[in-house]
């Protein structure tokens, strides 16, 4: 994942720089004129407004202070103007401590969530930490090909061109997607899932590239999402992530007697019949295949 994560010091001074770029003067009320050789604000106007000083904004920057106090950290937040979840996330950065390498294990579905995945009537899937599609029904598979045990969410969208053109806002579901990536990864920066994921995509996609470099932190639990489908048309759903022990139940649902919740239907009856993407029951890898690991 590069040297930004090479150890705690270099990962909160690689946060801070990544977003001190992001915040304009205008937006902490200093003035805009002049030529400015950052996008954003110089590390000596973040350590004005932090109450600190610049030697030691600097250090942190380039990862020589690695104890840094929550006073600290939370002024550096205030000026930054960090979200709830984008403070916590600085606050962990801080309170990284070495660690032995975590044992490295699958993904299970079990057994119970493949019995539960057969009697859903709705797009239903299981994903990883990583967005590796672990198991899915025939309802998931028929809203999206992508949705198969073995295919990885965040590749698709970012690689795939049917992806692209599904979401009706491809541009913020990258976003979020990636967001979500580093949030779940945390101090797990050694899990090779996680290291192959990253480099594969980075190696790949610019806009994963330029995202990853923003250092984005978000959760993405749930929401509703219009996707535009080639066979039934637009389809507004609800999103769900449901825990289930190591692993991520995902399930897409219309409003009630909607729009959607016809066309969801038809699919249902085309996926019946055949009609749809080849539809032979809930999705399981094959025995013989790699399972993502974490």
């Amino acid at each position: 994942m590069g040297e930004e994560v090479s150890d705690g010091g270099h990962r909160l001074g690689s946060y801070l720089r990544a977003r001190r770029e992001l915040v304009t003067p205008s937006q902490v009320g200093l003035p805009t004129g002049g030529r400015r050789r950052v996008p954003g604000l110089r590390r000596e106007e973040v350590a004005l407004l932090a109450g600190i000083s610049p030697d030691y904004y600097l250090r942190l920057e380039r990862g020589r202070d690695r104890n840094p106090s929550p006073q600290v950290l939370e002024s550096l937040a205030r000026v930054l103007q960090l979200d709830d979840i984008e403070r916590m996330y600085l606050l962990d950065l801080a309170a990284a401590r070495p660690r032995a390498p975590r044992r490295k294990r699958s993904e299970q579905v079990p057994a119970r969530v493949y019995e539960l995945l057969a009697h859903l009537q709705i797009p239903a899937f299981v994903e990883g930490r990583a967005f590796d599609v672990l198991a899915s029904n025939p309802m998931a598979v028929a809203f999206s090909p992508r949705l198969r045990p073995g295919q990885n969410r965040l590749r698709s969208l970012l690689l795939d061109p049917e992806e692209r053109a599904f979401h009706q806002d491809w541009t913020k579901a990258t976003a979020n997607f990636i967001a979500t990536l580093r949030t779940t990864i945390g101090d797990d920066i050694d899990n090779p899932r996680f290291v192959e994921l990253v480099g594969e995509l980075a190696l790949s996609s610019q806009r994963f590239r330029t995202l990853w470099a923003r250092h984005d932190v978000r959760n993405l639990d749930g929401g509703t999402t219009t996707v535009h489908h080639p066979v039934v048309g637009d389809l507004r759903l609800h999103r769900d992530k449901l825990p289930i022990d190591d692993v991520i139940l995902v399930v897409y649902y219309p409003d009630k007697d909607s729009d959607s919740d016809e066309k969801l239907r038809l699919l249902a009856s085309l996926a019946q019949t055949g009609t749809a993407d080849d539809q032979t029951g809930v999705g399981r890898p094959d025995a013989s295949s790699d399972r993502p690991t974490r």
